[in-house]
């Protein structure tokens, strides 16, 4: 049987305000409110208890309600700082389930719905759950009303329409009792609908249990007929109603409640070591590897805050877990005044392979073992794109033949291959990219190698060349520039001095000397442009 917890936030709207504006909330005795623009106007979107005794509530218009009341207080609301806030509480909330929603029927304001099957035994029992739960939020200076149910419905009638103490618990079963003297209101039904029901005399729960489905499904035809009977029956547990959690729950994670609050990193520390083992275990118990890992700090003051890092291959190793979160650095954790709670979750987890080591003690399998440390910690301490290997890439121009991948993104690059490599051909040890642009007054034919060249203010005079080596363009990747690429032939050359150098012209006499331009802003005609073949130094041999 599930178990759901709904917390209500009855003055979440003002609560925020009055934290995020740095100031205490109104006095109960001061009529306040605020608002925000309505199709005609100004209206009321969130009231105190003082401004609802003098009869305003939400949807009323601005200018009636000071005319009633001028000694009422108004401020602008802010509905996305109110859903940004109710974001960061549901974050907090993971400290009890890793499966918290925003309520959906409040607005995406004013509650949470946390699914907290089978989790109650580890706070001490549900009772225990939820005056833990009173505490905390009453200490943060959140006024909260909390219920715990079979259903989600159920849960959160109760939370809004129940019994007015802050916590209700409704025993495995007992929905039917619960909810039969609450209000039709409490199954989250539209205004509309309620004022209909209320025509028919049926006020309360109970009254629309004792009628039959079929009969409520004639009274009210079409849409606002299965809407209240899906909510009866999603009330009382006959029809599944899911939840969908701030964010997908991990699978792998383990956490541990402290008694003194964690101040310092050496805290984090003690924690961290305990909680990599236990995940070891359950990664190994079902075959898997870590590939991405985060630490959350559950802070007294109902913040939590985050730390992650990426590993280059799955791992269970627990001693490495915490070796690459201390060296991400344990300190950028925003304690506050305090932890009570830590997690450690696997969010990203890959099937564990094992590696066949050599017969002499394991050369290969200990090299891997130890390269895929070593880019876990420059990952963790430099950033995960400083550690990076290049991978090959179906180009035959230069500077398209490789890029750079993160060591995180993939694994690292066999350190023996199985056989020799195919020949490649020769290519400079530095490849300069983009190409440098340089200046050959003459060469030795039209389509030669130079005979000199000029590049970075320096005149270079060839003594040896090597080529051409032809490279086409790559007709089917659209360009970057406005004017179509041209053939390119390469050559090594050799100055005087010994120093070799990979130079290229771009473009072949009489063949590729002109191009069409295309029109300029303001133009309509494109222009046939002389584009003589240029030279370019595009890498450096040793």
């Amino acid at each position: 049987m599930k178990r759901i917890v709904s917390v209500w936030l009855p003055d979440w709207p003002i609560t925020v305000w009055s934290r995020m504006a740095g100031r205490s909330p109104p006095p109960d005795d001061v009529p306040f409110a605020l608002v925000e623009k309505g199709p005609r106007g100004l209206v009321l979107s969130a009231t105190n208890r003082a401004a609802r005794k003098l009869g305003h509530s939400t949807g009323q218009a601005h200018a009636d309600a000071r005319a009633a009341s001028p000694d009422l207080v108004t401020q602008p609301a802010e509905p996305d700082r109110d859903a940004e806030a109710l974001r960061l509480l549901s974050l907090w909330a993971e400290r009890y389930s890793p499966c918290v929603a925003m309520d959906a029927a409040s607005p995406g304001r004013e509650g949470l719905l946390i699914d907290m099957t089978g989790g109650a035994h580890l706070f001490g029992g549900e009772i225990a759950l939820l005056t833990d739960m009173a505490v905390r939020l009453k200490a943060a200076g959140m006024p909260a009303r909390l219920a715990m149910a079979d259903t989600a419905g159920a849960a959160w009638a109760l939370a809004r329409y129940g019994p007015r103490d802050t916590r209700r618990l409704v025993p495995v079963g007992g929905n039917r009792t619960a909810l039969a003297a609450l209000p039709v209101v409490a199954l989250r039904l539209d205004e509309a609908d309620v004022k209909l029901l209320s025509r028919l005399g049926l006020r309360t729960i109970g009254d629309l249990m004792a009628l039959p489905r079929s009969g409520l499904a004639r009274r009210f035809r079409g849409e606002a007929g299965l809407t209240l009977v899906r909510r009866l029956d999603q009330a009382l547990g006959a029809e599944p109603e899911i939840l969908e959690p701030i964010r997908r729950p991990p699978v792998w994670r383990v956490w541990r409640n402290v008694l003194e609050p964690l101040i310092d990193v050496p805290g984090i520390e003690t924690v961290l070591t305990d909680l990599a083992a236990s995940l070891s275990e359950s990664l190994e118990r079902d075959g898997q590897g870590a590939r991405r890992l985060t630490l959350t700090a559950f802070r007294v003051d109902g913040r939590a805050t985050h730390l992650s890092v990426a590993l280059s291959v799955p791992s269970i190793r627990p001693a490495h877990l915490a070796k690459v979160l201390k060296e991400r650095g344990l300190e950028h954790l925003d304690l506050g005044f305090g932890a009570d709670a830590v997690m450690l979750s696997a969010d990203v987890v890959e099937p564990l392979t094992a590696i066949q080591s050599d017969l002499d003690k394991g050369r290969d399998g200990d090299q891997r073992l130890a390269l895929a440390a070593l880019l876990d910690r420059l990952g963790a301490r430099l950033g995960e794109s400083a550690a990076f290997h290049l991978e090959a890439q179906a180009s035959w121009l230069p500077e398209r033949s490789q890029r750079r991948r993160p060591a995180g993104e993939g694994p690292p690059p066999a350190l023996q291959g199985a056989g020799e490599p195919p020949p490649l051909p020769d290519r400079p040890l530095l490849l300069l990219d983009p190409p440098e642009p340089v200046t050959v007054p003459l060469a030795s034919l039209p389509d030669g190698p130079p005979a000199s060249f000029v590049w970075r203010r320096v005149t270079h005079r060839v003594s040896r060349a090597q080529g051409p080596e032809r490279l086409s363009t790559e007709w089917w990747r659209p360009g970057k520039r406005p004017l179509p690429e041209r053939t390119r032939d390469y050559y090594r050359v050799e100055d005087r001095e010994g120093r070799r150098y990979w130079l290229f012209r771009e473009g072949l006499y009489q063949r590729e000397d002109q191009a069409v331009e295309p029109p300029a802003p303001g133009e309509t005609e494109s222009r046939l442009v002389d584009r003589p073949p240029a030279w370019w130094m595009h890498g450096v041999f040793a």
